[in-house]
């Protein structure tokens, strides 16, 4: 698997966008993708150094619309935690 096939999108919320100062990053990956593939991608994509790095299984939800019922696809969420002094310019913005 590609590093730049790992990384599918930056997670935009409150919270996530709240623990930036703390150099703490959040990404949706690729379901297949281990802790090592994260830090690797990162690492690569990014220029930085990764601390440590936490993964989460994210089921998907039941959506209603009208009278038709759906669900939503499952996820792999990832928090990264970068290493003292180190930021992602492209995320800050």
């Amino acid at each position: 698997m590609s590093v730049y096939e790992v990384l599918v999108q930056p997670v935009v919320t409150e919270k996530s966008n709240a623990a930036l100062g703390k150099n703490v990053y959040t990404f949706i990956v690729d379901r297949r993708a281990t802790k090592v593939d994260v830090r690797n991608a990162v690492e690569k994509i990014y220029s930085v150094k990764v601390a440590k790095v936490n993964t989460q299984n994210v089921s998907g939800k039941k959506r209603h619309y009208g009278r038709i019922t759906g669900q939503e696809s499952d996820q792999k969420k990832a928090v990264v935690y970068l290493q003292a002094g180190q930021k992602i310019d492209a995320l800050l913005g």
